[in-house]
């Protein structure tokens, strides 16, 4: 297969996407894919944390572009997930630290070694944004159903496509299904009539999202959660698998089946 580069991004900060990115990462690598996962978020790192990988950095990505180190030397190999890879931001150095077209030479080297090289942006719509864009021909944007969040992806979503990324996708996190029911959290059609974009993915609202980060451990290395099949899920999409999406409404009304459901992930 040609190798992939994606951009995960947002507007807004705090909606999931360091998370989002830990997830797909370890989902596709598990099946099989080389992934390389890279933290671009230069000077707030946090996706060595959630990949629990934080203790075996040696070199970051900005050693690599000053040139103290090859880039096999700062690729961190995950040995719970073989085919998985992190290339650490640096936490002391700023997003000045590396430009654009140092970006792009990376990412084209990681494309010889890689099926998919998965981008960690910085939220906003900055330098550092623009320097993880910059290297990806595909992108995922990653909003939550909240008002603020939507405005934010929609400017988003219009720089990425004047940088003419292709295809650009949603990811809607942290559904609740309860307060859409009653009116209160924009629903899926909402948010997708004002963005506008293809939807790849709906995760709803999970505790252990948080818990699996702050173990180190993504859900998708070994979770049996909604969220965990959402993030399957999206990494089936991302392959083209054809795989209908979850109605959390419904799934909501279960009652006592809804909750056994839940526990096998179904």
């Amino acid at each position: 297969m040609d190798s992939r580069v994606i951009v995960v991004t947002s507007g807004k900060g705090g909606v999931g996407k360091t998370t989002l990115t830990a997830n797909l990462s370890v989902s596709l690598a598990s099946r099989g894919y080389k992934v390389a996962a890279i933290d671009a978020d230069i000077g707030l790192r946090n996706l060595d944390v959630m990949l629990g990988l934080e203790n075996r950095i040696v070199y970051t990505i900005v050693d690599y572009v000053e040139g103290n180190c090859k880039l096999h030397q700062a690729l961190v190999r995950d040995k719970r997930v073989p085919n998985l890879h992190l290339l650490p931001a640096a936490q002391t150095r700023t997003k000045d630290a590396i430009k654009a077209e140092e970006m792009e030479e990376l990412g084209e080297a990681l494309k010889r070694d890689f099926d998919f090289v998965l981008v960690d942006s910085p939220a906003g719509i900055e330098s550092g944004f623009r320097n993880a864009a910059v290297a990806a021909d595909e992108a995922i944007v990653v909003a939550t159903p909240e008002v603020a969040s939507v405005r934010d992806a929609d400017r988003i979503i219009g720089l990425l496509e004047s940088m003419g990324k292709s295809p650009i996708r949603l990811v809607l996190n942290r559904i609740r299904p309860g307060m859409v029911k009653k009116g209160d959290m924009l629903d899926v059609p909402d948010v997708l009539d004002i963005l506008a974009i293809e939807l790849v993915g709906i995760i709803p609202e999970d505790d252990r999202v948080l818990t699996s980060s702050n173990k180190g451990e993504p859900l998708t290395m070994r979770g049996h959660s909604p969220a965990t099949k959402a993030f399957t899920n999206i990494g089936s999409r991302l392959i083209g698998e054809d795989i209908p999406f979850m109605d959390l409404v419904e799934r909501a009304k279960g009652g006592v089946f809804g909750k056994v459901k839940e526990l096998f992930g179904l």
